[in-house]
Formats: structure tokens, C-alpha cells, sequence
């Protein structure tokens, strides 16, 4: 059988570090988050990183769990990894508002995601809280249950003068059921066609991502391997920030899919095993 990077020969600069992504890559959960199916080489392929000594991360754009929350269950299922590599774009909002001298934060998501930013000492509240349009940042992440009183709200905190923070906008992502809607998004989408705010993403595929996620790693943006199954999502990161990007086909792109994006959104390499990340000197150092 052919390799399926066959036809893929951008040649790969060196690599020291991995991003992976979790939802179709590592993993497929069901559409409502509550169980998970670990996806093929997974735990292999994260054994082996470790056996040899290599770092990486998890960077999901999900905020519905903190790490100290979702890492036993990615455990439970054997993948071989502590809470500290799980990263999820809460912690990269709470690095970039501490470094914005943001005070306090209307959160539109679920409690899970307002506990994530109350442990880095920011003041946050809800939009049942009197103080909601008084705030100096809105910040919208996981949000099912959002209605029109909470849309309302954030356009009137923004109106305000809160800047517009989000953890993802990224119109959809991959479950064992399919595509399923990725609600900050949506709740995005309505609040910005009503306020024309500017917004700031601390998710994929912005540059703060990477950078977060190389100096997590401890190594350049440009030698870091960034895995993951989403053109418009892993790769666009990897292509702006000059890093590797590795397209695996067990979530929303098939290799045909990957063939089809122009070079902005195309890999360096398309993988069908996750071991093929560790092959043709793509971790040579230079000298």
C-alpha cells in the first residue's frame, strides 16, 4: 500500500515538539461531550513521544471541561498523558487578559468554563449577575444553553466598552455522530453582526495559540509538528505561524478533502497512522 503522504513533498524543516489536536485526532466524542472513543495509534503514537523523550500538548478548542476535569477521562480510555499538557483555550484567554490588565470577564459559557478563569484570580460573572454589562471583557466559549437574554447582555457590555474575547470560532467539529455545531460560533456570529465588534481568539487557528503553545513546549513556533484533522482550523495555525502541519484523516477530512485546499490550508504532510508523524527524519535536529 502506497504511503499516504505519497505526492506530499514539501520538505518538512526540523520538528522538536507536537500540538495535537483532540477532537477527531486523538479522539471522537459523542455530540453532547459526555463519553469518548479513543481513534486508532493514538495512545501508540503519544507512548512513543514520550518513551523517546519528545514534548507535546493537546490543544482542543473545547472549553466545556478544565483539564483537572477532562484529563481522567482521556486517561481512562489510555492515553498517556497528565493534566498539564491538556490545553484548551481558557487558559490562553487568561494569559492574554493578564497581560491586558483585564479585571473582570462576562462569561457566556458553562460554569466549568467561569471556574477556569476565576482560578487565574479575574472577577467573572454571568449575565443573571447585575454587573454583567459592567465589565471589561466579554468571553464567549461553550455555551449550549445560551439564549437571547445572554446575547443581549454581552452587546450591551461591549456597548460599554468590554472587549470581545473567543474561544473558538469554528462553525463546526467532529463527533462519532458527525459534524456537530460549534455554539461560540453561532453565539459570535449574532453578537458581532449586532455590535461590529472586533474580536480577539484565544483559540485555533490564532498565532496566540501557537506561541502559547510553543512556549509551553519550550521551543520555536517554526519546529513545532501541529497535528490535527480541520484545514480551517490546525493547518491555517500551522501555515501562518511557519510551522509543520501533519493532516490525519480520521475526523472531518479524508485525503481527498486535504488535496482539494489551497496552499493556505494544506498540510505539509497527510497521514492515515499517527505513526507516520515519526517517519522520514521529520524529528532530524539540525546541526
Amino acid at each position: 500500500m502506497p504511503h499516504s503522504s505519497d505526492g506530499w513533498n514539501e520538505p518538512l524543516g526540523p520538528i522538536e515538539g507536537f500540538v495535537f489536536d483532540l477532537d477527531g485526532t486523538l479522539i471522537l466524542s459523542n455530540r453532547s461531550l459526555g463519553s469518548y472513543r479513543v481513534l486508532p495509534g493514538a495512545v501508540e503514537i503519544l507512548s512513543e513521544l514520550q518513551s523517546r523523550g519528545i514534548p507535546f500538548v493537546i490543544l482542543t478548542n473545547g472549553t466545556a471541561y478544565r483539564a483537572c476535569e477532562q484529563g481522567p477521562r482521556l486517561r481512562a480510555l489510555g492515553l498517556p498523558i497528565s493534566d498539564d499538557v491538556l490545553l484548551t483555550p481558557n487558559a490562553i484567554a487568561a494569559d492574554l487578559m493578564l497581560r491586558r490588565a483585564v479585571k473582570s470577564v462576562l462569561v457566556l459559557g458553562t460554569s466549568g468554563v467561569g471556574n477556569a478563569l476565576a482560578e487565574s484570580g479575574f472577577d467573572i460573572v454571568f449575565t443573571d449577575n447585575e454587573r454583567a454589562e459592567h465589565v471589561d471583557a466579554v468571553y464567549i466559549a461553550w455555551h449550549p444553553e445560551c439564549g437571547m437574554k445572554d446575547i443581549e447582555t454581552a452587546c450591551k457590555a461591549i456597548w460599554n466598552g468590554a472587549k470581545l474575547y473567543v474561544a473558538s470560532d469554528v462553525p463546526f467539529f467532529a463527533t462519532a455522530g458527525g459534524k456537530s455545531l460549534g455554539y461560540s460560533h453561532a453565539i459570535t456570529a449574532a453578537v458581532r453582526k449586532i455590535t461590529r465588534a472586533p474580536m480577539t481568539l484565544t483559540g485555533k487557528p490564532s498565532l496566540h495559540a501557537l506561541k502559547f503553545v510553543a512556549k509551553k513546549l519550550r521551543i520555536p513556533v517554526r519546529r513545532v509538528g501541529v497535528v490535527g484533522d480541520d484545514p480551517l482550523v490546525e493547518m491555517i495555525m500551522a501555515r501562518r505561524g511557519k510551522a509543520i502541519g501533519f493532516g490525519v484523516t480520521g475526523g472531518i477530512s479524508s485525503l481527498e478533502d486535504w488535496s482539494a485546499q489551497p496552499k493556505a490550508r494544506r498540510p505539509h504532510r497527510v497521514i492515515q497512522d499517527l505513526g507516520e508523524i515519526l517517519e522520514r527524519n521529520a524529528l532530524r535536529k539540525e546541526n
